[in-house]
């Protein structure tokens, strides 16, 4: 067996001398802003999102009173398509920017897979009401 003395084992990185880490134990790439937070600007902007998260409730009530008997599928179709547009937004934006290739294939794959469920829950309303007209 053996002997582990003096040896320190850690899965954390190693961060070079001359740079500082941040609180995940990784080196930061330039330095931390200093003074006082932009409070009056973030409490606007959470407020901003509170209004615009109300928003899309009270839009997709007005929305799913117009789908009649196909009611059930408009949640569904909420959901994939707040979840669709806020990541390719993130993409726009590059807020996966760093992140490896397996991962961006798997949303990318994600991405496909909803728009995919999306067509097809549409298609399947469109056969539903074609086929209540005959």
């Amino acid at each position: 067996m053996a002997s582990a003395e003096g040896m320190m084992m850690s899965n954390a990185p190693e961060i070079p001398a001359n740079r500082p880490a941040d609180s995940h134990g990784m080196a930061e790439e330039s330095a931390r802003p200093t003074g006082p937070a932009p409070l009056l600007r973030n409490y606007l902007l959470c407020a901003l999102a509170g209004f615009t998260w109300y928003l899309q409730f009270f839009f997709y009530s007005m929305g799913e009173t117009k789908m009649g008997a196909y009611a059930f599928s408009s949640w569904t179709l909420h959901m994939a398509s707040i979840i669709i547009f806020s990541t390719l937004w993130g993409l726009f934006l590059h807020e996966w920017r760093g992140s490896g290739r397996r991962t961006m294939r798997l949303v990318w794959l994600g991405l496909l897979v909803l728009v995919a469920s999306t067509i097809i829950v549409g298609y399947g309303n469109y056969l539903g009401a074609s086929a209540v007209g005959h």
